[in-house]
């Protein structure tokens, strides 16, 4: 397969850290390319670099043989190329239409032709399959229809490579076989998809061949069809990794976790958890599914105090914590890996080792008679540095100068191993290597084998049915129901995560 696009020995270096190491990478007309690793593997620096949003300190880029220089988005546009971010960058007060023209060239300028513009929108629609009303306003559209708002908003401008950067991570399943029907549909035309990504699953599903990054090195490009989820775990962490991991049956006990009626309401009085009743037991994992923004949030704050419920009750272990503070919870025996290991986890100035006793410093072992036992906490520092495989210079190394990867560790490590009965684990392996992955996915299937009750929050369906035993689906603040953690059972959470309930979604 003839390469269409060629970056050869492409080097970008940040302060302390080489984001991008002599990567030499190709790209041919009418394929879906993606370009896997883990968070911080170097894959968005490279291709911000293919867009012109970072310039390379080293190394030549190449279009059909010829070198070009690539200055900025409009040079990368008027080469044919054109970039979906993984965080939209729509306005969501403009329609469809204005948010599409928004900063593209007009045909009659300085006039502004709406006509015209709408008609292509249409025809652009149409051709690739991408459904689309040019005159709805962005608040009002689903996230999939955003998605597909923001691919308009590219093609647009007459690009024939679309670099889409984790997609589908907003995605139902659903919306996700949807996205990859227009995309292999739009590639018939020799046109290039770059699919940025981490989910394995979708590389072997849809793509047609694979590019590995690891630690900013190009690791090998292969074709899908010759590999497996075996070799694409090796070439993403340089060792095999237990993917299937085994969950003998739970063994379920009394009930930990109680939430009875729960409404939480948002800024403004609407309801962002709409009167959610579920249990958790000792000895199982129950998942909440859904996409971000569905009201996740406002339930585990409000489970952890940190937000007033409106109305309706939360016990613990039998008793009501709905009015009790944050640290009268923790004291009870709930664990929790928030959302945010930077705002909500961590306090980045200080270090591993006082961000792993934060809730326990004056509990024993760390503390005797009021006085911190400085031997303690070293080994036991250590101990959990080595465990976790987390990469620092000793425990005074200072939280916010290490990667988000290892942050995240932290975080794990202190929630799984301080004393509890209820783990929260909220995106629990976000930004973290398949190897850490399988690690951290252990622990918690260790946390249920030992009685304890585990809340799992994550939008990735393959953690969700590897460690669940059952899944409650949460879209726009509601429970709409409940599947086993079964693969079978995949096509019926993703029309939950729709808004479909549970009796309308096929078993």
């Amino acid at each position: 397969m003839n390469d269409y696009i060629r970056m050869e020995h492409i080097t970008k270096r940040f302060p302390g850290v080489t984001a991008s190491a002599d990567v030499s990478i190709g790209f041919a007309k009418g394929e879906i390319h993606a370009l896997l690793g883990e968070n911080g593997a170097g894959k968005s620096t490279l291709m911000n670099m293919l867009y012109g949003l970072l310039k390379p300190d080293e190394g030549v880029i190449t279009i059909d043989g010829a070198p070009v220089r690539i200055s900025g988005p409009q040079d990368a546009i008027a080469h044919g190329i054109g970039m979906v971010h993984q965080h939209f960058m729509l306005i969501p007060k403009f329609t469809v239409m204005e948010n599409v023209i928004l900063g593209a060239k007009l045909e009659r300028e300085p006039l502004l032709d709406t006509r015209s513009a709408r008609q292509k929108i249409l025809d652009l629609s149409q051709r690739t399959g991408l459904k689309v009303d040019p005159d709805a306003r962005i608040h009002d559209l689903s996230v999939g229809d955003q998605q597909r708002v923001e691919i308009i908003k590219v093609l647009y401008k007459g690009v024939n490579v679309l670099i889409m950067d984790e997609p589908t991570a907003v995605l139902t399943p659903q919306e996700t076989d949807e996205l990859f029907a227009v995309l292999r549909n739009w590639i018939k035309d020799g046109n290039t998809v770059i699919f940025i990504t981490h989910k394995m699953r979708e590389v072997l599903e849809f793509c047609d061949r694979v590019s590995v990054l690891r630690d900013g090195h190009f690791i090998e490009t292969a074709q899908v069809s010759d590999i497996d989820e075996e070799r694409l775990a090796r070439m993403m962490v340089g060792r095999d990794v237990e993917l299937q991991l085994q969950k003998p049956p739970a063994k379920a006990g009394a009930t930990v976790l109680e939430v009875d009626g729960l409404t939480v309401r948002a800024d403004g009085g609407i309801p962002a958890v709409d009167n959610v009743s579920f249990t958790v037991r000792a000895g199982e994992t129950v998942g909440i599914a859904g996409v971000d923004g569905n009201g996740q949030l406002e339930l585990i704050e409000a489970i952890m105090g940190l937000t007033p419920a409106a109305s309706g009750d939360i016990r613990f272990k039998g008793s009501s914590i709905a009015h009790s503070t944050p640290k009268e919870i923790l004291e009870q025996g709930v664990s929790n890996i928030p959302f945010s290991r930077q705002t909500e986890g961590l306090v980045l100035n200080f270090s591993v080792r006082d961000n792993f006793i934060l809730k326990e410093r004056w509990h024993k072992p760390y503390a005797k008679h009021g006085f911190l036992q400085n031997k303690v906490i070293d080994s036991t520092v250590r101990k959990m540095i080595q465990d976790y495989s987390i990469k620092a210079n000793g425990p005074e190394t200072r939280a916010g100068n290490m990667s988000g990867g290892n942050q995240q560790k932290i975080v794990a490590s202190r929630e799984i191993e301080r004393p509890h009965d209820l783990l929260i684990a909220c995106h629990p392996t976000h930004g973290l290597d398949i190897g850490a992955i399988e690690f951290i996915h252990k622990r918690i299937l260790q946390e249920r084998a030992d009685g304890k009750a585990v809340l799992l929050v994550s939008t990735e369906m393959d953690e969700l049915l590897a460690l669940s035993d059952r899944i409650l689906v949460l879209f726009k603040g509601q429970i709409m129901g409940e599947a086993p953690a079964t693969a079978k059972a995949v096509q019926q959470i993703g029309l939950m995560m729709l808004g479909k309930s549970a009796a309308d979604a096929p078993a």
